[in-house]
């Protein structure tokens, strides 16, 4: 990935993990370095519903080689827009 930036890679799960799901992609909330290439976190509108804030939203990992190919995906967690994580 020495020619590509963050936002290049960010793009790049967006627009893959769109074409997958079928759903379109709401941003990407973490990029981070692996030991073999580059995971990413992206957020997807998997339900729209009325009023906006009980959408049901998907959070996936994005996973990449180290010259930013896509080698892979998976939901970790839906959830209503209008949820707050507990940490």
């Amino acid at each position: 990935m020495a020619e590509s930036t963050l936002s290049q890679l960010g793009q790049r799960a967006l627009d893959e993990l769109e074409a997958l799901v079928g759903c379109p992609a709401e941003g990407v909330t973490a990029i981070s370095r692996v030991d073999d290439g580059w995971r990413a976190m992206v957020d997807v509108l998997e339900l729209e519903r009325v009023p906006e804030t009980t959408d049901v939203l998907a959070s996936y990992e994005v996973t990449f080689d180290a010259d930013g190919q896509v080698t892979g995906y998976r939901r970790t967690r839906r959830f209503l827009r209008s949820q707050v994580e507990d940490r």
